[in-house]
């Protein structure tokens, strides 16, 4: 397997930040961000989801397409996949994505298929199967492969839902993200029994872990829980064991980091998190 970082989880690093002190760790690559976000609140410094200085906007990806291979390349960096955010519904956008990561050299991208609205989730699951037909159209045109990631709070939280989704589309046109931090919150499914309902489908792989936090409810004899991020050490999702089945499954494509935990400095963490990575995978 190789080992990147998305750079959703990098907020506080420039790009030519990220590429030297990944390539500087021992990173195999990196996982670009690629959206339109929206600016910090005011007298916030930025985070993960807004002012992150590790990504690259949508409205000028083409054009940043030159710079974004020279430094990552020069860092001896692969590029696993593209961290995209554009709806399938949003064809437009899909398509000046996949000009750009066929220009930058990626095979494949994230086409995301978001959540039901008030029409309801049989209803959405429908309309995006059609909507990502022609995903799947412009992937072949372009030869950048489409994935769908395993989310929560999506049309495809779980692996069976996502190959419900995909499974009238050719793998090579059409693929899946596992991601067991998200499927922690919604759609767990046992690991092997998730890669295998997956099958050829499976196409890239992004770890992170969570942890649930409670929450005492005022002025009622009960507690709410929510989760949150954990680092990858300490979480509840057992990465050993899937790092297990990976290999017994046969997977030996790219792994991409997204750690979203707080408790440890972004250098230490990310420097860690590789040393866990080849301490579970070997």
């Amino acid at each position: 397997m190789k080992f990147a970082v998305f750079t959703a989880s990098l907020p506080e690093w420039t790009p030519e930040e990220a590429v030297t002190r990944l390539a500087a760790q021992g990173w195999d690559g990196v996982e670009w961000r690629v959206v339109d976000q929206k600016p910090p609140a005011s007298g916030s410094g930025g985070g993960f989801w807004s002012g992150n200085k590790c990504t690259w906007p949508l409205s000028s990806f083409e054009e940043d397409v030159p710079r974004i291979r020279e430094i990552t390349e020069k860092a001896g960096l692969g590029m696993p996949s593209v961290g995209a955010y554009a709806r399938c519904d949003e064809i437009g956008d899909v398509e000046r994505l996949m000009r750009g990561v066929s220009a930058l050299g990626v095979t494949q991208m994230r086409v995301t298929v978001g959540k039901p609205g008030p029409e309801g989730y049989n209803a959405a699951f429908t309309q995006r199967r059609k909507e990502y037909a022609k995903v799947a159209e412009l992937s072949a045109q372009y030869g950048v492969k489409a994935l769908v990631e395993l989310h929560h709070q999506s049309l495809t939280s779980s692996a069976s839902a996502a190959k419900r989704f995909v499974e009238d589309f050719d793998p090579a046109h059409v693929g899946v993200i596992h991601d067991i931090g998200n499927m922690l919150q919604e759609g767990y499914e046992y690991d092997p029994w998730s890669l295998e309902i997956l099958g050829e489908h499976l196409a890239h792989v992004h770890v992170k872990n969570a942890a649930p936090v409670a929450t005492k409810v005022d002025g009622a004899d009960r507690t709410d829980w929510t989760w949150g991020w954990a680092p990858m050490r300490h979480g509840v999702g057992n990465l050993p064991r899937l790092f297990q089945h990976l290999k017994e499954y046969g997977y030996d494509g790219w792994v991409s980091v997204e750690d979203f935990s707080t408790e440890v400095p972004l250098e230490e963490k990310v420097r860690d998190n590789l040393a866990y990575l080849k301490e579970i995978s070997s």
